[in-house]
């Protein structure tokens, strides 16, 4: 059972109220309990301060020993005093730093005559037990915050500065605390400025912690300025340090965002150099040779920091937590002449941790995310000058990775802003920023958008670069990839055999990025129907990869995959399959069962496997892929959709009609939610739950899908898009099963005139409108001739999409 409570100790941050309430509490003792005798408070920083303070309170009660000139004999007969006095007593001990040092000063209570009330913010194992009760102070919840706010301008007299939109985002950026808060609110009061106001310009650059919230405007009784509450502790870390890390380490971390960043950040090989050089030397004659950091030490100086509370970490393995004001705190206390190199630091290190793919850890890649940007704001424009630093690309690329395409697109348009204030339009970083928007525009599926961008980036890297350029070079291969996109074939094709003559001239017929245009002139083949030449393009391909890179590489992989799909457009079902069991054989070996590559020739083989009739292997393999990507990339990013999808065809193809609509109609839900009505692979989805409804029987509404499928691609991607061709092939089919095969026979022979004019008389998909026009055509005859059997109409296509 536990003894009686002897002393109270009030732990919190540095802001939370401690000292107030605990001088709240103190006065209410003393106002309603006439026979309190003595009161003493004590500022327990040091132990010094301890002793000086019982020395003078053994002066004023004239104890016998008062009369000594050693303070530490007068002090000890004061605590003997109060253990054996009849006298009513508090001792209030505000702010220990050094639980250890100050435990032989510890008054010893009794609950009936004396007790002791203490403030801190360590959380030491020796605050509590001995007759002690630890109590944390916290912040205010939003909701108190945001409350104390209102009642505080309102008890002032002027409620009409009180912005109810405003107030919650104010008491974020204040951190809940109550100091900055009571602060706030005067200078409020004081200014007659209203919260919205006061907001604008907290959160202004270069505003000062010091003015915002300034000494004067402590009108509840916490005795200090904001910043110096806030950082507080720091002189006893650094006196407590042996390491001279901790300073150099809550620099660093002050740039980060406050909710937390992974702590094996300050492990990283960058900011073991920076720590090297940034600790005070030893030695005069050491400066220039700085021993090196150990882990050991780093973990030291960050131990100290969380013993006094500068931050929080719950763990070890636990992300490292700053108050948002506490950092700003230290922010303004950073020399401006070594802030540049503290930010490039941070930088460094986001780079260093980075994962090599999103996905092998999304927690991780999500918190460098969210620590870029932050650290970009901090220190604007750092990490822009002389150039710009690699974390600010690698968040573009990263929300590409894990499907946040449209995010993507809001980041990289603020970075075209930033990158064309710091270096100008025409500077190679400012073009390799919009480049990268023209990527998450493709993601995004805001096809044209990206194809303009591209054509503008082609267009300037030939008037700064020369057309000859190896950013031009690439620039012209991305615009190559858009024509694909927006189903401009021919000009697709001809800047892709552009780019490889270029490639040959300038690097030679072997260099990776001939290669590379050889490989993407392949597919524009393929894509114009010029099959033979595709399938023979990419057998030279694969055996220059092999010869120049060997048969195990990541990139002869690919091709070798690409060879395989080549085959199928060649009708040579049993080789691409070949192939493809090859394929993923090899990335297993080599990348192992879970890396993007390996699940993408699982999915692949599942299509070898359906095109060659082998359905229960086709499903069963979609099946392992969907499982895989929902486990490694989550249920929503959009290669898991692109795998429910496919495995809802299996279904298809397997006869389990209810269980494929059921998934089709979850795709389309899903991707309506996370890539928006408008996005290709939502209007491909919503295709595909069209030909769900049709294999179910529900003919109309089949009907009525196709039609907004149709008209939706006609408004984005134009009349001529293949992919409006096929939505034009697909509705006529359902209207043949409709029964309306004069609307059916019109858009039929349309599709096929427009592949004639786009794809030229002998284009794959040409011939097949062609044989579809045949078939329905002989669908009207005969229904004009009801002796006759009509006609089965074809199956439609999925508009499945290999992962």
């Amino acid at each position: 059972m536990d003894g009686p409570v002897l002393s109270q100790v009030l732990a919190g941050d540095g802001g939370v109220g401690k000292s107030q309430l605990a001088a709240a509490l103190a006065r209410e003792l003393r106002d309603q309990d006439s026979s309190l005798d003595l009161l003493v408070w004590i500022n327990a920083a040091e132990p010094d301060q301890i002793i000086t303070a019982y020395a003078e309170a053994a002066e004023q009660l004239r104890l016998p020993s008062s009369g000594s000139r050693d303070d530490t004999t007068v002090a000890r007969a004061f605590l003997a005093w109060l253990s054996a006095t009849s006298q009513r007593w508090l001792v209030v001990l505000d702010n220990i730093t050094d639980p250890v040092a100050i435990d032989a000063w510890w008054p010893d209570g009794n609950p009936r005559i004396g007790r002791v009330l203490a403030t801190t913010r360590r959380r030491d194992a020796l605050l509590s037990g001995q007759g002690r009760r630890l109590i944390h102070l916290d912040l205010y919840t939003p909701t108190e915050a945001t409350a104390y706010l209102r009642r505080r301008l309102s008890d002032a007299g002027h409620p009409q500065l009180f912005d109810d939109g405003a107030a919650g985002e104010l008491c974020q950026a204040l951190g809940q605390l109550p100091l900055a808060l009571g602060h706030a609110a005067a200078y409020m009061i004081n200014k007659r400025c209203d919260v919205g106001t006061y907001l604008t310009r907290f959160q202004t650059t270069d505003s000062r912690l010091a003015d915002l919230l300034p000494p004067e405007a402590d009108t509840e009784g916490y005795g200090q300025p904001v910043t110096t509450a806030l950082l507080l502790s720091l002189n006893a870390v650094q006196a407590a340090d042996a390491t001279q890390l901790a300073r150099p380490l809550l620099q660093l971390i002050a740039l980060m965002d406050p909710l937390g960043h992974p702590a094996e950040l300050w492990t990283t090989p960058p900011v073991h150099d920076h720590l090297r050089t940034s600790r005070p030397p030893r030695r005069r004659w050491l400066r220039r040779q700085q021993p090196a950091t150990t882990e050991q030490e780093i973990h030291s100086a960050l131990d100290c920091l969380r013993t006094y509370a500068l931050i929080a970490q719950d763990s070890a393995q636990a992300p490292i937590r700053m108050h948002a004001l506490t950092a700003r705190a230290v922010r303004e206390t950073i020399e401006r002449q070594a802030l540049p190199t503290i930010a490039r630091t941070s930088g460094d290190a986001i780079i260093s941790l980075w994962p090599d793919l999103d996905h092998q850890d999304r927690d991780l890649s999500a918190a460098l995310r969210a620590n870029t940007m932050l650290l970009d704001q901090h220190t604007y424009p750092l990490l822009w000058q002389p150039t710009t630093h690699w974390c600010v690309y690698q968040v573009s690329s990263s929300l590409r990775a894990v499907g946040l395409y449209e995010q993507a697109v809001d980041y990289d348009q603020s970075l075209i802003q930033h990158s064309t204030d710091n270096h100008g339009p025409n500077h190679p970083d400012t073009l390799s920023v919009r480049s990268n928007l023209a990527n998450s525009y493709s993601v995004a599926g805001r096809i044209q958008e990206a194809l303009e961008l591209r054509e503008q980036v082609l267009a300037d890297r030939e008037r700064l670069l020369g057309s000859n350029h190896p950013d031009t070079l690439s620039a012209r291969s991305n615009l190559a990839v858009s024509y694909t996109d927006a189903g401009h074939i021919q000009e697709a094709l001809a800047l892709d055999e552009r780019v490889l003559a270029d490639y040959e001239r300038l690097l030679g017929p072997n260099h990776p990025d001939t290669l590379r245009a050889r490989n993407n002139l392949a597919v524009s083949y393929g894509d114009a129907g010029r099959t033979q030449e595709a399938l023979e393009l990419r057998e030279q391909v694969l055996a220059d990869y092999e010869r120049l890179l060997g048969p195990n590489h990541p990139d002869t992989l690919s091709v070798r995959n690409n060879l395989a799909v080549s085959y199928g457009d060649a009708g040579r079902t049993q080789e691409a399959l070949e192939l493809r069991e090859q394929v993923l054989a090899d990335y297993e070996r080599l990348l192992g069962p879970n890396h993007p590559d390996t699940l993408g020739a699982r999915n692949n083989l599942a299509i070898s496997y359906s095109d060659a009739g082998s359905t229960q292997e086709a499903l069963e393999l979609r099946e392992q892929v969907l499982a895989d990507r929902e486990r490694l990339l989550g249920p929503d990013h959009p290669d898991t959709l692109s795998a429910r999808n496919n495995l809802a065809a299996s279904y298809t193809d397997a006869g389990r009609t209810q269980e494929a609509l059921t998934l089709d109609e979850r795709v389309l839900a899903d991707r309506e939610r996370l890539l928006g009505p408008d996005h290709p692979d939502t209007l491909g989805a919503r295709h595909n739950l069209a030909v769900s409804y049709t294999d179910a029987g529900r003919t109309q509404e089949a009907l009525t899908l196709y039609e907004r499928v149709l008209a939706d691609r006609e408004r984005l991607l134009g009349p001529d898009h293949p992919d409006t061709l096929n939505a034009r092939h697909n509705l006529a089919a359902s209207y043949i099963d409709a029964g309306r095969t004069q609307e059916a026979l019109t858009l039929d022979e349309r599709v096929l005139a427009d592949r004639e004019r786009l794809l030229g008389p002998d284009h794959p998909d040409t011939l097949n409108a062609r044989k579809r026009v045949v078939h329905t055509r002989s669908v009207v005859t005969a229904l004009q001739q009801p002796s006759t059997a009509v006609p089965a109409t074809e199956p439609l296509s999925d508009d499945e999409k290999p992962g």
